[in-house]
């Protein structure tokens, strides 16, 4: 393992997302509540790197997410829209390349996302208002996709989630 990405584990004490992927941690949870006792708002720290394996399986959220780029190599994200497009979105510091270092997910968006293959780490944080819930997570079906978006069949399989339409735990909270 990559010294950086031990020291980064460690010191924000990540450990993988149920389902997903994602070497994460919580760090914001509000404490102002919606009616149905969901958070108003919630942030996280994220980490993908190549070992130990760490990357984002297809899913789709029912809230707008915020991505933020802070370190590392560039992260690619796979969007995947509700009206059949697709595009591919790369995080990082170099915008004169066309990196962008915050992009926003609309809600009912397919995602994935995984560090670029000759890259080494990528540590990301997100946000999200109303606040992210497990009940929200909606993992995909792999064959649901292919079919939907063929021409992303190699991106489909890359980043499937082993477990597909898995949901996560009903009390898990970030």
């Amino acid at each position: 393992m990559h010294p950086t990405v031990c020291r980064l584990i460690e010191h924000y004490e990540l450990r993988p997302l149920p389902v997903e992927g994602t070497l994460f941690v919580g760090t914001y949870r509000s404490a102002a509540e919606l009616a149905d006792g969901s958070p108003v708002g919630t942030a996280m720290i994220g980490l993908y790197c190549h070992q130990p394996r760490s990357f984002s399986s297809f899913h789709r959220l029912p809230a707008d997410e915020v991505w933020h780029f802070y370190d590392g190599d560039p992260l690619r994200l796979v969007l995947l829209a509700p009206d059949g497009s697709s595009r591919d979105v790369l995080l990082g510091r170099d915008v004169a390349a066309g990196q962008v270092v915050q992009l926003v997910v609309p809600a009912g968006t397919w995602q994935a996302g995984h560090v670029v293959d000759d890259g080494t780490y990528t540590l990301f944080g997100c946000t999200m208002a109303p606040g992210f819930t497990s009940s929200g997570f909606e993992g995909a079906v792999t064959a649901d996709l292919l079919r939907r978006y063929p021409d992303r069949a190699a991106d489909i399989e890359r980043l499937r989630s082993p477990d597909d339409a898995a949901r996560m735990a009903p009390d898990f909270a970030t």
